[in-house]
């Protein structure tokens, strides 16, 4: 079995498909693309260049995938973007190549980008990440495990977001979200822990519970936050989630809203 490839798309003799993909009108297919079993690229989609796109995934209309990045500082170097399994990647979606300090950009697996996503040069979307409509990654972000970022939201580059956050949308983010942390509005302010998706992803009620007395202690008690990471070091070990969240804000470089 061969690539089902339109009559009008265009694939380099230096891309890699598997036996079973499917390439749509018009498509384009560039050097040093491999593409795995299952996946599909829909009419009018641009994969440019060096580029990996793991199985199952499908490419929407119009999406362009592995373009130089968008940075002044590109001469040209050698970079990839890989794309994991099981990925939905939707209409006019762009996602860059990576520049030399990481050499890559990076969409984990089960992720669902939305139309007209945009993630810039050596972002690292990791696995289950939703991005709705619009949003913007700016270079360098990093988006945790299963989180998910509403509507039309820009996202300063080297920001964090952790895992299991939750961004609503039409915000501005200039600043790290934590870990298990609902954030929204412009300014960006955070709005306690994201229950309903901690619940719906199936973490113990202690845990929950865990996570609300740290968020409560450090976001909306008297203390500053210093103070209050000290009060939980104070206590010894806590759950692992938390340790997570306490390590997280000890890390942030751009800060964490309140």
């Amino acid at each position: 079995m061969t690539p089902s490839v339109h009559a009008t798309a265009i694939v380099d003799s230096d891309a890699r498909l598997a036996h079973d993909v499917l390439v749509g009108p018009y498509a384009v297919i560039g050097p040093g693309v491999d593409i795995g079993p299952g996946t599909a690229i829909a009419a009018h989609a641009v994969i440019e260049r060096d580029t990996s796109v793991g199985a199952r995934c499908r490419v929407g209309v119009g999406a362009a995938l592995g373009g130089d990045p968008q940075d002044l500082k590109y001469r040209g170097e050698p970079t990839r973007l890989e794309v994991g399994d099981d990925t939905t990647i939707r209409e006019y979606v762009t996602a860059n190549r990576g520049t030399a300090p990481t050499g890559r950009t990076v969409i984990g697996q089960r992720c669902y980008l939305m139309a007209y996503v945009h993630v810039g040069h050596d972002a690292v979307v990791h696995d289950g990440v939703v991005l709705a409509n619009g949003v913007q990654l700016g270079g360098h972000v990093r988006v945790g495990t299963h989180a998910s970022i509403g509507g039309g939201t820009p996202v300063h580059q080297f920001v964090r977001i952790g895992d299991f956050a939750f961004v609503g949308g039409g915000s501005r983010v200039p600043q790290d979200v934590p870990p298990f942390a609902r954030a929204a509005g412009n300014p960006l302010r955070l709005y306690g822990i994201n229950a309903v998706g901690l619940q719906r992803a199936g973490f113990d009620p202690c845990v929950r519970k865990a996570l609300q007395r740290a968020f409560r202690l450090l976001f909306n008690s008297r203390l500053r936050v210093t103070e209050a990471m000290e009060c939980l070091q104070r206590e010894g070990p806590q759950v692992a989630e938390v340790e997570q969240l306490m390590q997280f804000i000890a890390t942030s470089e751009r800060g964490i809203p309140v």
